[in-house]
């Protein structure tokens, strides 16, 4: 029976290539979506993937929610954190409700919905946990002081949490990506693109929700053991740690 693998945000942009990726590579898979019910009944019915409708930043809907993953297809053992929002705002006119917004998706997030499986993943002596952070976690980006802390605190927390679960089998990894063409991306104005962003990448070109797909792939797979506590850059060469 192959391992289940669930993905948050799982129906587009990112998380929609991953979903399909880990798909491909034979894993059982479940896409969690916040609210867009079109994009996600579209998704499904392209790929056959099954979706399920609850919001990341509410510890108890994480818990309901992974229930019925659980109920329909078994344990989960891969989970990928990628779900995220933006509220992007200058520091000085940002409000709190921007702030926590993003802070209790991007960040808060990570801990409601690892909390409910770390438990079986223990218990089992297997699991991979993918956190997808950013570039921006890592160098910052103004305009985003929300998006960035939240960001930043996902790589902290998946040092932390790589430390417990080594022992009992389960590795807790993060990738970074750079600017990927996503519907999001490829809304900005084709001149911003060409000459302020596309410029920034030493290798020249926006990068493919694919290629994120990939490293996900890598790290959840049983082969990849004594990788944890990691930090995936994939940006094009914008920023080096």
């Amino acid at each position: 029976m192959s391992r289940v693998a669930l993905v948050t945000g799982g129906s587009r942009g990112i998380g929609a290539a991953i979903s399909v990726a880990l798909k491909a590579a034979g894993y059982t898979v479940a896409a969690n979506y916040a609210g867009n019910d079109d994009a996600a009944n579209a998704f499904r019915a392209e790929t056959g993937i099954p979706v399920y409708k609850w919001d990341v930043s509410s510890y108890d809907a994480c818990v309901e929610g992974i229930g019925r993953v659980e109920a329909d297809l078994g344990p989960v053992e891969i989970l990928v954190n990628n779900a995220g929002i933006t509220r992007d705002a200058m520091f000085h006119k940002m409000t709190p409700e921007q702030w926590n917004a993003v802070i209790n998706t991007n960040l808060t997030g990570l801990f409601n919905m690892t909390h409910p499986v770390w438990g079986g993943m223990r218990d089992r002596g297997f699991g991979r946990i993918v956190n997808i952070s950013s570039i921006n976690g890592q160098k910052g980006q103004m305009g985003q002081a929300n998006y960035s802390a939240a960001k930043a605190g996902d790589l902290g927390f998946t040092k932390a949490l790589a430390q417990e679960g080594a022992a009992k089998g389960i590795t807790v990894n993060a990738i970074c990506p750079g600017y990927i063409g996503t519907e999001m991306v490829r809304a900005i104005p084709e001149k911003v693109l060409s000459e302020r962003i596309i410029p920034l990448i030493p290798v020249g070109r926006l990068g493919e929700p694919e290629e994120i797909a990939r490293c996900v792939v890598f790290l959840a797979a049983d082969d990849a053991g004594f990788i944890t506590g990691s930090t995936l850059s994939a940006n094009g060469g914008q920023f080096f740690v």
